[in-house]
């Protein structure tokens, strides 16, 4: 009796849709896992790329030298490097052009960082709402093998004539498996979303302050700029 109420054997005699069930909730959960892994080790890395590259700004004296630097693939690539690169090339472009406007120059290289910005944003949180589709969704999918399966095994007591515990108990176990493997789905995929969303957060808000200090530098050197053309 405890070898045919085992789950190995209450998975094997489950319903095809039951089965169908859990296959898909089994591939959902191994999903969620790849993604929580992968996105984990991803977002360790940009935030330490960010600090990193942060101090280096921070403590360069020449911003030219640091854009030579990071356009030739000397340092290690991070968001902060790919939004300073794009914001100081159009900071340069623009001047090459003969644009000595401080406001003109500030929002050009505003607008180019805005766009790096946005890729940057989007590959932070790339991923992500994967998890909250299969934290959200597992459950309701793991009820309906449940429901469809206890649908099942009360159809079959239509054939009996002595209906006995012991004949629906093995079918409702069945059923009962598919809502419990979409909690197992469900439950792991939620608390890595929360915690990732987080971590995407603080690594965004660090792109959004290094964004808002450069373009300081930037505002501040374009009324340098035009304050020495003034006294030419």
């Amino acid at each position: 009796m405890e070898s045919s109420m085992s789950i190995k054997d209450l998975i094997l005699d489950a319903s095809p849709v039951v089965q169908g069930v859990m296959v898909i909730l089994l591939l959902m959960s191994i999903a969620s896992w790849a993604v929580s892994i992968a996105k984990s080790f991803e977002l360790r890395q940009a935030k330490k790329r960010a600090c990193e590259f942060d101090d280096l700004f921070w403590h360069s004296a020449e911003l030219t030298f640091l854009y030579n630097q990071v356009s030739s693939g000397q340092e290690a690539e991070s968001g902060s490097a790919r939004i300073f690169e794009a914001g100081f090339k159009e900071f340069i472009k623009l001047k090459k052009q003969g644009v000595e406007d401080p406001t003109d120059l500030v929002n050009g290289t505003q607008r180019a960082m805005k766009v790096a910005f946005s890729k940057e944003a989007e590959s932070i949180e790339n991923s992500i709402p994967l998890l909250a589709t299969v934290g959200s969704s597992a459950p309701y999918i793991g009820l309906f093998g449940t429901v469809w399966g206890v649908m099942h095994a009360f159809a079959g007591l239509g054939n009996m004539q002595n209906a006995t515990l012991s004949a629906v108990a093995p079918g409702i176990s069945e059923a009962l498996i598919a809502t419990a493997i979409g909690l197992f789905a469900a439950i792991p995929a939620t608390i890595f979303y929360n915690r990732l969303l987080v971590k995407s957060e603080k690594v965004i808000t660090q792109y959004e302050n290094f964004s808002e200090g450069f373009l300081t530098i930037v505002q501040r050197q374009s009324h340098v700029l035009e304050n020495q053309k003034k006294d030419l």
